[in-house]
């Protein structure tokens, strides 16, 4: 059973360039708003030629944030034109240079921090989930297979409820499963974890491998948590991507997921 080198890091050389050293299989450029304006765009298209002479197989995580906003999906135009304008702005630029240079894309369907604000912007929590789906549909059709949607904590697009899960499956989204994110959502339980990458599997072209205690995002490295790897490992993807998202004491060093790496790769020999 293979297990994939999935790093990740910002567009700062001291980080991007330590990931490359080990010639991971996969990259994720985790950008912020500094990288969309074009000194930043003009930077990230050299990154990108940078990690592409390493690996072909790379991946854009859209900013998670405008000032002191989280990017969300469900942003109302109305009430917060500034963070609406970046959220379209940031997603079709993003989508241009990953058609562009053939990599892909990955927004989120929500965060989880500041949704209950956003949500209290709508009528009612259907509309703001109706707004959500309603442009996750556009740019999964303006993506195409360029572009992928990864679950959050947050009431609005999740993983882990046997309904939801359905609703997603059913509109055939390229999905980027982070494992912690269910685990937490779904409150701890490796039962509903596996149910849900059993379900999803299919639709899943990216993994964010993270463990976590499932109380809260601690994003820690695998094997000081409680998701169970080895029942979690069989019911990957073999054709999707996959990283090891987690925190690391030192930005510029990728121990925490090398480590990750050397304990998931040791599960996947005893399973052999």
């Amino acid at each position: 059973m293979k297990v994939l080198l999935g790093l990740k890091g910002s567009t700062d050389p001291a980080q991007y360039r330590n990931r490359l050293q080990y010639h991971p299989d996969v990259f994720e450029f985790y950008l912020d708003q500094h990288d969309l304006t074009p000194e930043g765009l003009a930077h990230l298209q050299d990154a990108i030629d940078e990690a592409k002479a390493v690996t072909p197989r790379i991946v854009m995580h859209q900013p998670m944030r405008y000032g002191k906003w989280f990017n969300e999906m469900v942003t109302p135009e109305k009430e917060m034109p500034d963070l609406y304008h970046f959220l379209r702005y940031s997603s079709d630029t993003l989508l241009n240079l990953a058609v562009k240079n053939d990599i892909q894309l990955l927004l989120h369907g929500s965060y989880s921090r500041q949704t209950q604000h956003f949500i209290d912007l709508y009528p009612n929590f259907e509309t703001a989930q109706h707004v959500v789906f309603e442009r996750l549909d556009e740019y999964a059709k303006q993506g195409g297979d360029h572009i992928m949607f990864e679950n959050s904590i947050s009431p609005l697009f999740f993983y882990g409820d046997p309904h939801m899960d359905q609703v997603i499956f059913d509109r055939n989204y390229r999905l980027a499963f982070d494992t912690s994110h269910c685990f937490i959502k779904n409150h701890g339980s490796n039962d509903v974890l596996a149910a849900s990458l059993a379900k999803l599997g299919d639709h899943i072209v990216h993994y964010h491998l993270v463990d976590s205690m499932g109380l809260t995002h601690d994003s820690l490295t695998l094997g000081l948590g409680r998701i169970d790897w080895t029942r979690v490992l069989p019911l990957l993807n073999p054709k999707a991507s996959s990283i090891f998202e987690i925190n690391l004491a030192d930005p510029t060093k990728a121990t925490e997921m090398l480590n990750s790496y050397d304990y998931l790769k040791q599960i996947a020999a005893n399973l052999d």
